[in-house]
């Protein structure tokens, strides 16, 4: 495949960990499943409401 193919799907992986923490969820883990699914995992995540902060 293409370098950049690869490249663009790192970089999405990268933009769903920030938006998940964005809504309060964990970003490594919306990374790691980016990695998997790709723009599914993303697009899931853009339509979640974001989670209420955790109160200490």
């Amino acid at each position: 495949m293409d370098e950049g193919f690869y490249a663009g799907w790192g970089t999405l992986a990268l933009l769903t960990a920030g938006v998940a923490q964005g809504k309060n969820r964990s970003g490594m883990n919306w990374f790691l499943l980016s990695l998997l699914l790709g723009p599914i995992a993303t697009l899931f995540l853009v339509i979640m409401e974001k989670l209420p902060p955790k109160s200490l």
